[in-house]
């Protein structure tokens, strides 16, 4: 049975200030877990249904009964089992192959898919501004669905980062050269910026390359990408030329 102090513990990590202090984070759903335990990443403790501590007899399991669950989940419908982890030590900044960038995302459903797109075409590193949601707020980390363990990421001063930078840096714009009609180099840094501002005005004067989506639609006054979207076609156009 969860102790008060164990489901009061639990439910504060929502918080980025007590994720800090305790040098935990949450994740929950199967997938999830066994996508992290698969890592290098440091199990603090499993909490988890009957049945699914039956499926994983050789994890370390503390079975909690349905309503123990609710009490310590962070989604609307629970799933079988959450564990506790330790944060992981951040990686240093690489500088070779390509490096994705992030000014200022918001939406820690966006932030989640862009880790889960970086697992998927390769990128290694994520680097995100100061002022980029956090990777381990369990809206990102249930959206990552497990890729997060795969991806390394790093929170810095992105302008001094980026004025730092020896490879060419292609930044996403709405008006910039067409990505479909510009050779790309896949060594190379392509920030994405912030939902509703796009790139930040101190780091598009660093921008060495702006490109762009260009929209094909007959309807001009479509509404712009959404940024996850965006980040997904012009990955894919940076791996692609890989292969051409």
């Amino acid at each position: 049975m969860l102790s008060k102090n164990q489901i009061k513990l639990i439910n504060s990590l929502f918080q980025k200030k007590f994720r800090n202090k305790y040098n935990l984070f949450v994740a929950e759903g199967e997938k999830s877990i066994n996508e992290i335990i698969k890592s290098n990443v440091k199990i603090k403790n499993i909490y988890g249904l009957k049945t699914f501590k039956d499926k994983y007899p050789e994890l370390k399991i503390e079975e909690i009964s349905q309503s123990e669950l609710k009490k310590i989940s962070f989604l609307k419908s629970p799933n079988q089992v959450l564990g506790l982890f330790e944060i992981p030590e951040m990686d240093n900044l690489k500088n070779k192959g390509l490096t994705l960038v992030l000014d200022e995302i918001n939406d820690p459903g966006n932030l989640g898919t862009i880790i889960r797109l970086c697992d998927w075409f390769g990128v290694s590193q994520l680097v995100c501004s100061t002022n980029t949601v956090d990777y381990l707020n369990p809206k990102v980390v249930q959206s990552t669905m497990g890729s997060l363990s795969r991806v390394s990421i790093v929170y810095t001063d992105i302008e001094a980062f980026l004025i730092n930078e020896k490879r060419p840096v292609y930044g996403a714009f709405l008006e910039g050269e067409n990505i479909y009609k510009n050779k790309i180099s896949t060594n190379a840094v392509l920030v994405m910026g912030n939902e509703a501002n796009g790139i930040s005005s101190s780091i598009e004067k660093i921008i060495s390359n702006k490109i762009t989506i260009p929209q094909f639609g007959d309807n001009q006054n479509t509404e712009s990408l959404n940024v996850a979207m965006a980040t997904a076609i012009l990955l894919s156009e940076f791996k692609r030329s890989l292969v051409l």
